[in-house]
C-alpha cells in the first residue's frame, strides 16, 4: 500500500487527539470523587466545593470549569438525576394579552382548543383560531386583543390573520422569557452539565438535571414566577464608614472567641541530627531556595495577619474612589462568608435599616480563573419593603444601536401606571443608579441622566450584543403572564447505568483481547481488517470527545454492538483468508 505511512501517521495523530480529549473526563471524575469525599453525603457542600475550585487550573492550563465543558456527557439513565417537563400555559398567556377579557366566545374558544390539544399535535394558537371562527365566523379577534398594551400593533380594524401574527410573536416571546429565566435559575443551582431544551409542542420545555437528590427543591426553583424589580440604590461612598465599623465589630468578636478558647500545644523535642558536609554550589542552591521559601512564607503570613485583623475586608475587596452602588467584589467561594458576616445581629444593628445588599447575577470576568461577583447596595424606600416599581408595568423591551456611538442599547416601554412611577423615580435619582433585579440578583444598575417621562426609556452602557439581548429578555420576563408548571417528572437512579457501564467495560476488554489474539495469529492479514476496526473505534471516541453530545443507554449499547459486530466480521474474514492460504 503506497500511502501506508500516511495512514499510520494519521491514525496515531487521531489516537493522540482522542486521548487528549478523553483526559478531561478522567480529570473531572477525579475531582468529583474528591468533592464527594469532602462533602460526605452533604450535597450543598459538594456543589460549594466544586464551585470553589471551578476557576483553578487542574489540567494542562485548563480550569476545572473548562474541563467540565469538554468532558463526555452521560445521560440520566447512566448517571442518574431528575427529568422534568415544564409547560408555559399558552391559554394563560392569551388571557393576559386580552386583558382578561370576559367575552363568552373568547373563553369558549379557549376551552374547546384545550380539549382538542389533548388529542392533537397541532399548535394551540391554530386550534384556538379554528374554534374562535367556528363559534362565530364573523367575529373579529381585534375586538378581544385591542388592549392598551397592544394598541400600537392591534387596531380595531385589523384582520384575524394580522392579530394571529401578533399573538404568535407574543406567545413565542413569553416562552423565550420563561426559557431564559429557567436557564438562569438552573445555572445558579450549581448542577454540573444540566440540559435544558425546547420541545416540539409549543410552550413545553425539557430540563435534565444529573445527580440531583433534592426533587422538592428543584420543583420550587423551576415553578416560581419571575420577580422583576426596579430599586433605588445607595452610592458606595455613603457606606464606607459603616462597613469599616462592621469590620471592627467582626474583628472584636473573633478576638473574644479566641480568648475564650484556650489551647495547649505539646512541644516534641527531637534529637539533633548532625548536618552532612556540603560543597559550595549545594550551599548556594540551598540558600537561594531558603530565601525564596522565606519570602513566600512572609507574604502568606502578612496576608493571614491582614485577614485576621480585617475579617470583612479580607474577603470583600472594597472599591475605592469609584461612584455607583457597587460596594466591592468578592470571590464566588467567599460569597457565603460575606453573607454570614453581614447577617450577624451585631453587624445588622449598625447598618442602615433601608439597606439591602444583593449580588450581581454575572461575574465581573467570566473568563477569569477565579470568578468574582459585585455586591450592590440597594435602598429600600417603601415602608412595606417592596420595590417602588415592579416588572408587570413593562410592556416591551428590545435591543437597538446608538446612532452616534453604534453601541448596543436596550429600549424599554411601560404602561401608563408604570410611566408615572418611573418619571417620579428617575426625577428623584438623577445622577444615581436604578438597579434592575430579577429573582433577587442584580442584572444591571444604569445611571439616571435625566427625568424620563412618557414611559419610554433607553438603557445604554458597555453592552455587547448578547448582553443587550439578555437584558431585554430580563425586562420582558417581568411581564411573564404565566409561570412554568411541571407536567411530568421522573427521578432516575443510576444503578441501571452502572450495570451497563460495568458490563460494557468487560465486553470491550474481551473483544479487544480477541482482536489482539487475531493480530498475533494472522498478523499479515490483520492490517486489512483489524486496522479498520481500530481506526473506526478511534473515530468514534474522537467524535464523542470533541463534539458535545449526551450518551444514554441506547447509544452506549449501539457503540458496543458496533465494536462487537466489527470484531466478528474481522474474525470471519481472517479464518476464510487462512483456509485459502492452506488450500494453496
Amino acid at each position: 500500500m503506497q500511502n501506508k505511512g500516511f495512514v499510520r501517521f494519521f491514525a496515531i495523530s487521531l489516537a493522540l487527539v482522542c486521548l487528549f480529549y478523553l483526559s478531561f473526563t478522567f480529570v473531572t471524575n477525579y475531582w468529583d470523587k474528591q468533592a464527594k469525599e469532602i462533602a460526605q453525603g452533604d450535597s450543598q457542600k459538594y456543589y460549594e466545593y466544586l464551585e470553589e475550585i471551578s476557576g483553578e487550573e487542574k489540567w494542562l492550563g485548563f480550569t476545572l470549569k473548562e474541563c467540565h465543558e469538554k468532558e463526555i456527557n452521560l445521560g440520566l439513565d447512566l448517571k442518574g438525576g431528575m427529568n422534568v417537563t415544564l409547560e408555559v400555559s399558552v391559554p394563560d398567556i392569551l388571557r393576559a394579552l386580552s386583558g382578561y377579557n370576559t367575552s363568552e366566545i373568547f373563553n369558549q374558544a379557549l376551552a374547546n382548543a384545550k380539549v382538542r390539544q389533548a388529542t392533537s399535535g397541532t399548535a394551540f394558537l391554530t386550534l384556538f383560531q379554528e374554534e374562535f371562527e367556528k363559534l362565530d365566523p364573523n367575529a373579529k379577534l381585534s375586538t378581544v386583543f385591542s388592549t392598551y398594551e397592544l394598541k400600537e400593533r392591534v387596531k380595531i380594524n385589523s384582520s384575524n390573520a394580522d392579530v394571529m401574527s401578533v399573538l404568535e410573536e407574543e406567545v413565542n416571546s413569553a416562552i423565550d422569557n420563561s426559557f431564559n429565566v429557567l436557564r438562569s435559575r438552573i445555572d445558579r443551582f450549581g448542577v454540573v452539565q444540566p440540559n435544558i431544551q425546547r420541545l416540539d409542542v409549543q410552550g413545553r420545555i425539557l430540563v435534565e438535571l444529573p445527580g440531583i437528590k433534592e426533587p422538592e427543591r428543584v420543583r420550587k426553583l423551576l415553578q416560581g414566577s419571575a420577580n422583576l424589580e426596579f430599586w433605588e440604590t445607595y452610592d458606595a461612598a455613603e457606606l464606607t464608614g459603616v462597613l469599616s465599623q462592621a469590620n471592627d465589630i467582626l474583628r472584636d468578636l473573633n478576638k473574644a472567641k479566641q480568648s475564650d478558647t484556650t489551647t495547649t500545644a505539646k512541644v516534641e523535642v527531637k534529637p539533633e541530627v548532625p548536618a552532612k558536609p556540603t560543597n559550595e554550589l549545594d550551599s548556594l542552591a540551598a540558600s537561594l531556595k531558603k530565601d525564596s521559601t522565606t519570602t513566600n512564607e512572609a507574604t502568606e503570613e502578612r496576608l493571614a495577619e491582614f485577614k485576621k485583623n480585617n475579617p470583612l475586608f479580607g474577603v470583600l475587596n472594597i472599591y475605592q474612589g469609584r461612584r455607583g452602588p457597587a460596594v466591592g467584589a468578592v470571590l464566588s467561594s467567599d460569597t457565603a462568608k460575606v453573607n454570614a458576616m453581614l447577617n450577624m445581629k451585631q453587624v445588622k444593628e449598625i447598618l442602615p435599616r433601608d439597606l439591602s445588599l444583593k449580588w450581581t447575577v454575572k461575574p465581573i470576568d467570566e473568563k477569569a480563573k477565579q470568578l468574582a461577583f459585585e455586591l450592590v447596595a440597594i435602598k429600600v424606600s417603601n415602608r412595606d419593603g417592596r420595590a417602588p416599581l415592579e416588572g408587570d408595568v413593562v410592556t416591551d423591551a428590545n435591543t437597538d444601536f446608538d446612532q452616534f456611538t453604534n453601541a448596543a442599547t436596550v429600549n424599554m416601554k411601560m404602561n401608563a401606571e408604570g410611566a408615572k412611577t418611573w418619571a417620579r423615580l428617575t426625577k428623584e435619582n438623577i445622577g444615581k443608579s436604578i438597579a434592575i433585579v430579577l429573582d433577587g440578583y442584580v442584572y444591571s444598575y444604569p445611571t439616571v441622566n435625566t427625568e424620563i417621562t412618557g414611559g419610554s426609556s433607553q438603557i445604554s452602557g458597555r453592552f455587547t450584543n448578547d448582553e443587550a439581548k439578555d437584558l431585554a429578555n430580563v425586562l420582558k420576563s417581568g411581564k411573564m403572564p404565566a409561570p412554568a408548571r411541571i407536567i411530568q417528572e421522573d427521578v432516575v437512579g443510576p444503578s441501571l447505568g452502572q450495570e451497563a457501564i460495568h458490563s460494557g467495560l468487560i465486553s470491550f476488554v474481551i473483544a479487544f483481547v480477541i482482536t489482539l489474539h487475531d493480530f498475533l495469529l494472522w498478523r499479515y492479514s490483520w492490517t486489512n481488517c483489524g486496522c479498520h476496526i481500530v481506526i473506526k473505534c478511534i473515530f468514534l471516541i474522537w467524535r464523542i470527545s470533541l463534539f458535545p453530545s449526551c450518551i444514554d443507554i441506547a447509544r452506549y449499547c449501539g457503540y458496543r454492538i458496533n465494536y462487537g459486530y466489527g470484531g466478528r466480521c474481522e474474525r470471519t474474514y481472517l479464518r476464510t483468508y487462512s483456509r485459502r492460504i492452506k488450500s494453496w
